[in-house]
């Protein structure tokens, strides 16, 4: 079942009310953060260093984020700041799962208003 077939079932005071939670259950939104978030181990590139024998720095944690097309931006992350990016990164991916929802209540509702219209006249 599609989630338009879905939502064609559900009445419409329902869908608002589903709206409404959708959004209260949001992330704050200057808690959010695209991106991603990667561990990398270096080679500073000393001879007499142990990580010229394999042994290589880190974890260092780097954040990035693809601009467009071949522009990339980023940069190093501190170990405690980590957490806190980590967690502004799942929420807007939390935050874009329920925009998309409700997105998809928002084309049903006016859908529901027209077909409403026509049936009156």
């Amino acid at each position: 079942m599609t989630a338009r077939q879905s939502l064609h079932k559900i009445c419409t005071l329902a869908l608002q009310r589903r709206r409404q939670g959708l959004v209260q259950l949001m992330p704050q939104l200057e808690d959010t953060l695209r991106g991603s978030l990667m561990q990398r181990y270096l080679t500073c590139g000393n001879p007499n260093c142990k990580c010229a024998g394999g042994e290589r720095h880190g974890p260092n944690w780097y954040f990035s984020v693809t601009l467009g097309p071949g522009a990339t931006t980023g940069g190093t992350v501190a170990a405690e700041q980590r957490d806190r990016v980590r967690r502004w990164i799942e929420n807007y991916h939390t935050v874009k799962q329920q925009m998309e929802k409700i997105s998809a209540i928002n084309r049903e509702l006016p859908r529901r208003e027209r077909k409403k219209i026509k049936r009156k006249k």
